[in-house]
């Protein structure tokens, strides 16, 4: 099993010809980020069979030089956002780690899948691709992982990407869940919650090697 098979197969069973059109006509007449050619960089770093964690975001950063098409990261030289900030306080506090850039690019080599809801976003305008098609395209995503991989480690923060937690089968994956990392929610659960020592551990339960955490790409 693949990325183009998957993407083959849920074409097939879903029309995303409007959404094709409307992102052929407003990557020529607006400021859209990712740029087109990094808006699948989540699939191309992280391949199917390398798959061991996914991480959901919601959609793209929406101001320049940050959204390289993998949720939560940042391009090389860009300032953290404020949620990022708050994943590394989490990940210094959890397992010491200290990361010096926003670019996740080595967490996606480690096997982290960092996807998005959303895919795509204008500038900005949070939430300007919302209900577009994105949505239908990710959940058929989580549901071919759920169904053709043993062991993934879904993370779910925040109420939105828990909506997902239905379509992922328990008998065989691990779910966790905590608030959102953003600075409206953090405080509520997010801190604390020890996400990635939670994962090494469960990956080492299941005789699979633990994500570098520290990895960076330069």
């Amino acid at each position: 099993m693949d990325w183009q098979t998957i993407f083959h197969d849920i074409k097939n069973k879903h029309d995303f010809s409007q959404m094709e059109a409307f992102l052929e006509d407003v990557y020529q007449t607006k400021t859209i980020y990712p740029p087109r050619e990094a808006i699948y960089n989540a699939f191309t770093l992280t391949p199917f069979d390398a798959v061991k964690v996914v991480i959901i975001g919601q959609d793209p950063y929406h101001g320049p030089n940050q959204a390289h098409g993998l949720a939560f990261s940042v391009q090389q030289g860009t300032k953290l956002p404020p949620s990022l900030r708050n994943i590394y306080k989490e990940l210094e506090s959890d397992l010491k780690v200290t990361r010096m850039t926003g670019d996740l690019t080595g967490w996606a080599k480690e096997g982290v899948l960092l996807l998005n809801r959303v895919l795509t976003v204008e500038e900005k305008m949070a939430n300007a691709h919302k209900d577009i098609g994105w949505e239908i395209f990710t959940r058929a995503i989580i549901e071919s992982i759920s169904a053709h991989k043993d062991h993934v480690i879904f993370v779910l923060w925040g109420s939105p990407a828990q909506t997902l937690a239905q379509f992922i089968n328990t008998d065989k994956h691990t779910i966790i869940k905590s608030a959102h990392p953003s600075p409206l929610s953090a405080y509520r659960g997010f801190f604390g919650s020890k996400p990635f020592s939670q994962i090494n551990e469960d990956l080492q339960r299941h005789g699979l090697t633990p994500v570098d955490w520290a990895r960076e790409e330069l």
